[in-house]
């Protein structure tokens, strides 16, 4: 998902190709964030990608502020293809807001690309800082404990057509394994119609439930509610996920 997003995706074609990787039909992230989405009047995208939940948003009726955000141009390029929606360029460290958004979601494990303790810190206390004093923050990251990278490997590789009809080939490779915090690894796209391949190289983050709760306290944020999945189960150990919505805490 989007942690295809690192800085290849400020290629247009590339960017282009994103939807088709991660299609809407298989976006249960989607399902589960749209009603909250769409009972919120002031919604931020955090790491928005091509813009396709808010774009959905709209085209559902939408009426309120919906304001993307994302750092990798390519990506804001293809998100604004709409004019109604507000597009940022950036990240959490090159944008202020100020208790503007009833809804603060990161969608597609965006939130695992902030590797270091000090990218959560500022990060989380700039969320914290967007929200309206009743405001909620909604993001998943994957559970460690279910050990997901262990199935990134080459033979399980995707393919699709792109808009011109050629087809991309696109497969994962394991660089650095799970070293108790982060996992590196590659994905490369190839095509018959293509000159050369392309690779890209990213590194995720795998936080344990303890210490992401205690990063969120931190920024004066306190969780509401967890599931280990996207149906809502309960988090346990075995669950793919860690779903947290977050809120303000009441201050003493």
């Amino acid at each position: 998902m989007h942690d295809m997003a690192d800085r290849l995706f400020a290629d247009t074609t590339l960017a282009a190709l994103y939807d088709s990787f991660c299609p809407r039909g298989r976006r249960d992230d989607f399902d589960f964030y749209m009603p909250m989405v769409m009972a919120a009047e002031a919604v931020l995208d955090v790491g928005c990608g091509t813009g396709a939940m808010l774009h959905e948003a709209r085209d559902a009726g939408h009426q309120g502020r919906l304001c993307g955000l994302d750092p990798a141009s390519g990506m804001i390029e293809q998100a604004r293809k709409r004019s109604d929606i507000e597009w940022v360029l950036g990240d959490l460290t090159s944008c202020v807001w100020g208790a503007e958004f009833d809804l603060v979601v990161m969608t597609g494990h965006a939130f695992q690309v902030l590797i270091e303790d000090a990218d959560l810190r500022t990060s989380l206390t700039a969320i914290a800082a967007a929200l309206t004093p009743s405001g909620v923050f909604a993001f998943e990251t994957r559970n460690p404990k279910a050990r997901e990278w262990e199935r990134w490997k080459p033979e399980h590789a995707a393919l699709v057509t792109d808009p011109d009809g050629r087809t991309v080939r696109m497969s994962r490779q394991i660089e650095a394994p799970f070293d108790g915090n982060v996992v590196s690894f590659s994905h490369t796209f190839s095509s018959p119609d293509w000159d050369q391949v392309e690779v890209s190289h990213s590194t995720l983050r795998f936080i344990e439930a303890e210490l992401l709760a205690r990063f969120l306290a931190e920024a004066g944020l306190e969780i509401e509610t967890q599931f280990g999945d996207w149906d809502r189960s309960p988090l346990t150990d075995a669950s793919p996920e860690i779903i947290t919505l977050a809120r303000l805490a009441e201050k003493a």
